[in-house]
This record gives structure tokens, sequence and C-alpha cells, in this order.
């Protein structure tokens, strides 16, 4: 049986528009309406996969490999097509600049192991089986685990685009919301003995609510392109495989201030060329909880949010130059 469009769970998103409507009974009808566009819009086939290159358990990477290698590690939230959309893909770019673009594919069921075990286990005995040096990048939590993984391998140099790694970035109510979403939610995480996507939407639908109306308020009006573009940034967003009890239980950890927790992944920067690539709207990482201070040469902040700032319509131009003249350097 085919699931329905997003978002998911629906009760759950209603009661989030609701909330952040306030009463406002037009807005409301408006981010309705948009909802109603966003689900009944026709959906494009999927892509075919890119080639596999190697393998390591259940984690896989996909692409061509090449004199010029550069491993993109996504976030292990949402699957990593984002990073390769049709028409829109930093995946093709970096080929069309030379690069040889390698993408983790952390496949459709998790391992039961947490993020030092996955760098551990998986992403570097993967890296190391290219035998030669690599470049890195990191998208959102994979960025986490590309700096980790950067201190194992033999690494050239690293850009991190949205990337949580100073923790304590977040705001007190962000903390507060994900902890009290965590609570409810650990108890049929370990039931069920894995984080589905279900379960873990409320958690980002928590740090934004008020924008997550707004969205769908604008789709009401918006063009046929526009429409096309949130459907398929909006599919993947509320797609994704489950996270392992492990991963989630290091996630709560990091938001929670108890870093301890989760062995080598916040330990010391490598000492290669660093990227930090910034969204200033960024509401799931927030500029405070970046890598790099504002002002540092490591540092460069992008207008746009999260997924935006990667795939929107000002990417190719405001972010996707920047990391080619970055991985071009020696």
């Amino acid at each position: 049986m085919t699931r329905a469009p997003g978002p998911h769970p629906l009760p759950v998103f209603l009661a989030v528009l609701q909330s952040a409507c306030a009463g406002d009974s037009a807005r409301l009808a408006a981010t309705l309406a948009g909802l109603a566009r966003y689900q009944q819009a026709t959906r494009p086939a999927p892509a075919p996969l890119r080639a596999e290159v190697a393998r390591v358990g259940g984690v896989a990477l996909r692409g061509r490999l090449g004199p010029n290698p550069l491993v993109i590690v996504p976030s292990l939230i949402n699957s990593p097509d984002v990073l390769d959309l049709p028409g829109r893909s930093l995946f093709a770019h970096f080929e069309a600049t030379g690069l040889d673009p390698l993408l983790v594919d952390w496949g459709l069921q998790p391992e039961p192991l947490g993020l030092a075990d996955l760098v551990r286990d998986r992403l570097t005995p993967l890296v190391q089986s290219l035998g030669q040096p690599v470049a890195l990048m990191g998208y959102c939590l994979g960025g986490t685990l590309a700096l980790a993984l950067a201190r194992q391998v033999d690494a050239t140099r690293i850009a991190l685009i949205a990337t949580p790694r100073n923790f304590a970035g977040y705001d007190a109510d962000a903390r507060t919301g994900l902890a009290r979403w965590w609570a409810g939610a650990e108890p049929l995480a370990q039931t069920m003995g894995q984080l589905p996507i279900d379960l873990l939407q409320p958690a980002f639908w928590s740090l934004d609510p008020d924008g997550l109306a707004a969205k769908y308020e604008r789709l009401a009006t918006a063009d046929a392109a526009t429409l096309a573009d949130f459907v398929r940034l909006e599919d993947w967003a509320n797609g994704g495989a489950p996270l392992s009890l492990a991963v989630a239980r290091d996630l709560a950890a990091l938001f929670g201030g108890n870093a301890s927790a989760v062995g080598p992944i916040l330990g010391s920067a490598p000492t290669i060329p660093i990227l930090d690539a910034v969204a200033l709207s960024d509401r799931i990482v927030p500029a405070a909880a970046a890598l790099s201070p504002p002002g540092s040469a490591a540092r460069l902040d992008i207008a746009g949010g999260h997924v935006g700032m990667v795939v929107g319509r000002q990417a190719p131009a405001r972010l996707w130059p920047a990391l080619s003249r970055f991985f071009a350097r020696t």
C-alpha cells in the first residue's frame, strides 16, 4: 500500500498549525489550503541511484571513483537525495567542475550503531578502501560526523554545510522543547528498537512552528514552479529511513549537553583547511551552533535557510561556487 504524501503524523502536524495560527481563522484556512495543494500535487518519478563504489555493512558510497575524490557525508536524518536532485544537483555541479564526488548512502534500515561507531566501523573503512587521499564535505549532522572522520583518514580539506558542532548554541527554548519531545518519544523508540521519521518529525516542527505555518500559508497562492520545488523538498523532508536507537540516544545527549556520552564525535577539529558554510536563517542548525564563530576565516555566511542554502533557487550562485573554489585549492 502506497503511503499518502506527508506530513506524518498528520494529527500532530495539524495541531502544530492550529497552535501557530493562534486563533487566526483566516491564516489557518490559508495554511490548510497550502497543505491540500502539497498533498494533491503530482510527484515526479524517483531518480535512479548512482552506481555503488564501495560498501561496508549497510553503508555504501555511490558515484564514480576518479583521481579527485570528494566524499560527501549527508545527514543521517532524511535521505541523501537532497544533494543530488535532478535539475538542481550539487553532486552534478561538483562533477562538472572536475571533482569525483562520492555520496554516502546510509541505507534503508539503520544498523544498531551509535554516532562514534558509524564513524569508526563504517565511514572510516569505506574511505580507506579508496586507497587515496580524499576531500570531505558534510551536510547537517553529516558534517559533525565528517569532522570526526577527518581525524581518522587521509583527508586533504573539509567543507561543512549547516553543520551543528556547538550544541550549546541552541537557545534554552529549543533545548527544552527537544528534551520534552525526547521524553515522550523515547519509550516508543525503545519498544520499536529504532526511531522512525514519524516520531522524529515533531521535534523539527517544535523548533519553528510559526515558520512551518508560514511556508504552507505562502504555498496556498504560490505559482506552479514554486509548488514543484516545494513538493520536491518537502517530500524529502517528510521521508527518510529510521534512526537507530543508539543514534537517537546520542543526539539526545548532544542536545542535552552531555557530550561525554558520544565519545570522540566532538573531539578537536582536524588540522586541515575548513570551510564552514552557515545559513543565517537556519532554524534547524542556528548560526550560533556552528563550529566557527562570526568573523572566523573559515566561516562563510549564506543568506538562506537549512535546505534552501543547498538547493534553493539562489544556491547555485551563493554557495556552490564557493565550494568549488575551496575544493580547487591545493
